[in-house]
Formats: structure tokens, C-alpha cells, sequence
């Protein structure tokens, strides 16, 4: 009886130890994991802030998306066509029963409402161009870049703008004569191309004055 005995309290010692071994391994390994979730999580993070950088420096340049991207989707409808080379071969009566599935496997309509309701939710949203020109045009006074952008930040939270992207856009609008940039110092003020500064006009009559 002492010997099944040791022999039971031996393997029971060497279950308990690799249990306790397995479940240290198991915890090393979520933390491992966790950490690597976290890292991508951040990573995907910074790649969606860079794409909405991106986005709205594509606006600014007046770049357009092409909407030929449901091509591949007009491809695959068309794929039962080799099915009517072999449907001739063997018969007319083939033919009878199989135009209807032919044309149940074309859904070209839902596509083309696809296609029109997105290009509708496109064109509904105004550029930030035109949010720009909008402002200047509102204003009295020649505003900075950093102003514009809090305005038009405040005017429109779901959009994410920046400084940055808000300053190409301006000299972008320079460039085209559709806004006016004036520099004070070491900053610089921008206004719609009808307006004038007053607080640049002045300057000059005080010198004249001096």
C-alpha cells in the first residue's frame, strides 16, 4: 500500500507541476497577444487620422475620385455568357428555359440606384474649398489660417480639419485669384478677392499722417 501510495502523490506532483507550467505559459501568451492588439490598434489609429489628412487634402487640390470602381462587378454579371455557346449546341429547347435565369443573374438596375444614391451623398457635402471661399466671403476683416480653421471647426464638428490642410487650400485659392493674402509681420491674413482690408488700408494713412 506505501508504494501505490508514493507512486499516486509522485504523479499527482507532476500534474499539479505541469498544470501550474501550462497555465503560466497561457498567460505569457495573452499578455503577448494583448500587446501586440494594442500596438495594431494604434497603428490603425494613425493610419485612419493620415487618411482623413489625405482626404481632405485631396478636396483642397480639387481631385475627384473616378467612379469606375463597380466595373468588376459588371464583369462577374456577364460571366454566363459562354453558357449560351453551349446551350446553342445542344438544342433549342435549352434555349426556352434559360434566357429568364440569364437575365435574374444581371442585376444592372440595383447597381446603377447604387452607383446614383452614392454619387448623391457625395456631391450633397460641400468641398472645403467651398467652406473656405464661403468664409472669406462672410468676413470683414482679413483672417489667419488658424482662425479659419477654428471657424470652420466649430461651424462643422463631424469634419476633421487641420491648420495644415487648411493653409494649402488657401494658397491653393491664391493661386486662382479666388482669395487675397496679405502678410503683417511674421503673419500672414487672407480675404475674399472682392474685399479689402481695412487694418492693412490704415497703415499707410498713418505714415502718410506721420
Amino acid at each position: 500500500m506505501s508504494q501505490d501510495t508514493t507512486a499516486t502523490s509522485e504523479l499527482t506532483s507532476q500534474y499539479v507541476a505541469q498544470v501550474t507550467a501550462d497555465l503560466e505559459s497561457n498567460l505569457k501568451e495573452q499578455e503577448r497577444i494583448n500587446g501586440e492588439i494594442a500596438a495594431l490598434q494604434q497603428q490603425l489609429a494613425a493610419l485612419q487620422q493620415d487618411h482623413g489628412v489625405l482626404v481632405n487634402i485631396q478636396q483642397a487640390l480639387g481631385i475627384t475620385q473616378s467612379p469606375d470602381r463597380p466595373a468588376p462587378v459588371a464583369d462577374k454579371a456577364a460571366v454566363p455568357a459562354p453558357r449560351r455557346k453551349a446551350d446553342d449546341k445542344s438544342g433549342t429547347a435549352r434555349d426556352t428555359t434559360k434566357p429568364g435565369k440569364r437575365q435574374r443573374a444581371t442585376p444592372k438596375k440595383p447597381a446603377a440606384k447604387k452607383a446614383a444614391a452614392k454619387a448623391g451623398t457625395e456631391t450633397a457635402q460641400p468641398t472645403l474649398v467651398e467652406l473656405i471661399r464661403r468664409h472669406l466671403t462672410e468676413q470683414t476683416e482679413p483672417r489667419s489660417a488658424a482662425e479659419i480653421t477654428t471657424a470652420l471647426s466649430q461651424a462643422h464638428p463631424e469634419r476633421s480639419m487641420s491648420a495644415k490642410v487648411v493653409r494649402v487650400t488657401l494658397e491653393g485659392l491664391v493661386a486662382k485669384n479666388a482669395a487675397q493674402r496679405a502678410k503683417q509681420g511674421n503673419s500672414v491674413f487672407y480675404t475674399a478677392p472682392e474685399a479689402t482690408a481695412p487694418a492693412l488700408q490704415n497703415e499707410p494713412a498713418d505714415e502718410q499722417s506721420s
